[in-house]
């Protein structure tokens, strides 16, 4: 089995401000990674930090784009198991959006339907967590059994995966493989210091 992991966070900015106002989710942002360390997370999104305006299909990193306007960042890793199949075919999708960036755009009219319950359907318009779900739906990995444009954040909580970190993305200094039982029930990334840190942390909660 190989394993593929959603990344939802709450970012500080004005629009993820308005959907958690509107919505009372707890995440307003979702992303996919083929890896643990997160070194290759993709979603749709601003292109530019300071200009909201313009989206598409970016490449992120947790400490550029939206996310540095964030000094505590909130987020939960969700990893889920896929066949070779599956993940090969997640490839094949994430690299027709790598080499076809521009064709991409952002779903702004999804953004506003999607908070009164509108499908709004663009063949090469995304929302976040529309692109998400998209993918994952199209390698047979999850079906929500609703369109694609409705989908939230919010539902990647209900996959049928494993959580394996929940708390402040800012922590997460260098991601590990490694995977121990916190006090929390979920499991906590361990990787030396991180470990005694995010013990320590959930011990006074």
């Amino acid at each position: 089995m190989k394993k593929v992991y959603v990344v939802l966070t709450r970012t500080n900015t004005l629009i993820s401000r308005l959907i958690r106002y509107f919505t009372k989710d707890r995440y307003t942002h979702a992303a996919i990674s083929l890896d643990l360390d997160l070194r290759h997370m993709y979603s749709f999104g601003r292109r530019w930090t300071y200009n909201p305006f313009i989206g598409g299909f970016k490449h992120e990193f947790l400490d550029q784009g939206a996310y540095k306007f964030s000094k505590q960042l909130p987020g939960v890793i969700v990893e889920l198991n896929v066949t070779e199949e599956q993940y090969m075919k997640i490839e094949s999708i994430l690299n027709q959006f790598i080499n076809n960036p521009k064709y991409y755009k952002y779903n702004y009219l999804g953004l506003i339907n999607n908070i009164i319950h509108k499908d709004t359907y663009f063949a090469n318009r995304f929302l976040c967590s529309e692109f998400v779900y998209y993918v994952l739906n199209e390698c047979h990995v999850v079906n929500f059994n609703k369109p694609r444009s409705l989908v939230r954040p919010q539902d990647f909580l209900n996959l049928d995966g494993r959580i394996i970190y929940e708390g402040d993305l800012r922590e997460l200094e260098n991601v590990a493989t490694n995977a121990i039982p916190s006090p929390n029930l979920y499991f906590g990334i361990i990787d030396g210091k991180l470990a005694k840190k995010l013990v320590n942390k959930l011990a006074r909660l």
